[in-house]
């Protein structure tokens, strides 16, 4: 059972820069958590998502080349700023999941709040599922796992506390 779990795990989280995927779900969270989804329509809802994970990967990459090349003195090359959005570009990947719930909901007739709420809890799930991802790679003890579920819990606690605060 273990190494079907590991199997999954290997799927779903990528290997390489997993910590732009976590980011992207949280910025995807926390800005559904502030959608109240009443007064937009479901392609503002969607293009406004999805242009805020394009600018927090693209704020991302600009503060990394931007951060070396104040450390370093080195000049802004085309090849420094694109090496950076590729690493980032999981920020992106991390946002997909959410975005396509909500693209999802839509084609399928739900209530545009009703799509906001279940890609808000896509992303909560995520960060648990994550979690669990990361226990199962590093062998955890059940009781382990279960803290780290904890933990992924938190984070989407504290997204949904944004959403009951402005809401």
């Amino acid at each position: 059972m273990r190494a079907l779990l590991e199997r999954v795990a290997d799927r779903i989280a990528p290997e390489e820069n997993p910590s732009g995927v976590v980011y992207g779900i949280i910025v995807i969270g926390a800005l559904l958590a502030a959608e109240s989804g009443r007064h937009e329509t479901y392609l503002d809802t969607l293009l406004s998502a999805a242009i805020a994970a394009a600018l927090y990967w693209f704020a991302h990459a600009y503060a990394e080349t931007l951060g070396r090349r104040l450390t370093l003195h080195e000049r802004l090359s085309v090849r420094t700023l694109a090496r950076e959005l590729a690493r980032g570009w999981g920020i992106v990947r991390g946002a997909a999941l959410p975005l396509a719930v909500i693209a999802i909901s839509w084609a399928a007739g739900a209530a545009q709040q009703t799509a906001v709420t279940a890609a808000l809890w896509s992303a909560i799930a995520s960060l648990v599922a994550f979690e669990l991802i990361a226990g199962i790679r590093t062998r955890a003890s059940p009781r382990e796992l279960a803290f780290e579920a904890a933990m992924g819990a938190t984070m989407g606690v504290a997204i949904l506390a944004l959403k009951i605060v402005l809401h």
